[in-house]
């Protein structure tokens, strides 16, 4: 209820404007039959948790009745579907409805008696208010803020370990609940079944969720109290966040990452024997594996499958982060890797993975071969034999045929004269030899066509010179 008479058919539906109060005439009705010299507050429900009161300058919204003493209602802002939105304390509303309003929490319910002398005196409004009419309200009281608030931060739950929290120029992943003051939802990440992905900092979300995720660590759980100025303000947006609504979001922080984050690297053990070597790049290693998100969710494993994962290093095999983290392993050795977005599945994802995901490894190293130079499939040890084609002919018909060719290989291998490509099929790998010394595909090596991997890469800058 505002103050005062107003000119002509005044529509208490809308108002609530300020205007001067008339008089303190004494009230002709009282719950004892006596004049009442102040307001009469009676709080039927008062909420368990009260984290602030209403005092002076405050910005308030509200429902309310106002009856009569005789029960005729005479205004209701339920029927109006609009809530009261006004500053109190400051002269805009009816003396009594200020003192009233003092002190109360949000989703409180009082019942206001206001006597004539705090409300409209001997005046009235015409043909609302009568003279020296006492006034009852039921109130509650839905949201409650001062323009001096800032962000409210309540942690409450933090991970024990936290090697690095939010700060500007971070990617932060995020569920969130967003509830009005009053506990009325308007959002929820979860309802998507997708998380909230955005910049910190750079001024894409609302200044005060900005404020409110700085410092957070993976896997916090926090709550976030947004006053209207530092969210959507005056205005409000879409049909579920009214203007002037302070706005309370439980945030569940599931990764971030900075662009320029490289691999987290954390051994957790090493092999009690010296390591005199490590993996390198072009090695062909064997590994087991597990990952998963950051806060948990089982993504891949390689005990699944029952025997390690293969890779060369190097070989663009595997994303881009997991190979950096796999160089400079001990066989035996264990390790975790955070490995960030933009040296995993990026902005898109992949099956199983999210976008923009930050992913955990944890990595055990199981062999290692040495890996060979880009382009050969086959290494000799020492010198290659002068005599490589005839030892090569071992029926000395002057052709070699694949047969040939598969037994000469495996027993340079056996005898550790040279080595393979490893990781392929060893039948592949000596198929693919003889396909590329069978320079006329008739199924045959001549001495002619035989030449040393060597001799064809000189062969070739001799042709590009």
């Amino acid at each position: 209820m505002l103050r005062a008479g107003l000119p002509g058919r005044w529509p208490l539906l809308q108002a609530l404007l300020a205007l001067q109060a008339v008089g303190r005439a004494l009230g002709r009705a009282s719950l004892a039959g006596g004049p009442l010299e102040d307001v009469v507050i009676e709080r039927y429900h008062i909420p368990r948790a009260c984290p602030r009161e209403v005092q002076m300058g405050d910005f308030v919204r509200y429902h309310y009745n106002g009856t009569f003493e005789d029960g005729k209602k005479f205004d209701s802002s339920y029927d109006r579907n609009s809530l009261v939105a006004i500053v109190v304390g400051v002269g805009r509303l009816i003396t009594g409805m200020d003192r009233g309003l003092m002190g109360m929490c949000v989703n409180e319910r009082r019942r206001l008696v206001v006597p004539p002398h705090l409300g409209y005196g001997s005046i009235g409004v015409a043909g609302l208010i009568p003279p020296d009419a006492t006034l009852y309200f039921d109130v509650v009281l839905v949201d409650v803020w001062n323009q001096a608030d800032t962000v409210q931060v309540s942690v409450l739950l933090r991970p024990p370990l936290c090697p690095r929290m939010v700060q500007d120029g971070d990617f932060v992943r995020y569920h969130y609940n967003g509830t009005l003051l009053n506990g009325a939802p308007f959002d929820s990440s979860y309802s998507r079944n997708h998380t909230y992905n955005t910049y910190i900092g750079q001024g894409y979300i609302i200044p005060g969720m900005d404020q409110g995720l700085q410092g957070a660590c993976m896997g916090e759980y926090r709550r976030i109290t947004v006053p209207p100025h530092l969210a959507y303000g005056e205005n409000g947006t879409g049909n579920k966040i009214p203007g002037s609504a302070v706005l309370v979001f439980h945030v569940l922080v599931i990764d971030f990452h900075n662009p320029s984050d490289p691999v987290g690297i954390e051994t957790l053990s090493r092999p009690a024997e010296p390591c005199n070597e490590t993996s390198k790049l072009g090695d062909f290693i064997r590994y087991h594996y597990n990952c998963s998100l950051m806060d948990g969710t089982r993504l891949f494993s390689s005990h699944d499958y029952g025997a390690p994962q293969e890779a060369t290093l190097g070989a663009n095999k595997v994303i881009e982060g997991l190979d950096r983290g796999l160089q400079g392993m001990c066989v035996g050795e264990r390790r975790r890797l955070v490995v960030p977005p933009h040296l995993a599945h990026g902005e898109s994802g992949a099956r199983g993975v999210p976008g923009s995901a930050v992913l955990l490894f944890e990595v055990e190293l199981v062999s290692r071969e040495d890996g060979l130079p880009d382009g050969y499939l086959f290494v000799w040890h020492e010198d290659p034999p002068a005599s490589l084609f005839e030892d090569m002919d071992l029926n000395k018909d002057g052709e070699v045929p694949l047969d040939e060719f598969s037994v000469f290989i495996k027993a340079q291998v056996q005898e550790g004269k040279g080595r393979l490509l490893p990781g392929q099929d060893p039948e592949k790998t000596i198929g693919d030899m003889f396909r590329n010394q069978d320079r006329d595909q008739d199924g045959r090596i001549t001495a002619a066509e035989l030449k040393l991997k060597s001799e064809e890469d000189q062969e070739r800058v001799h042709e590009e010179l």
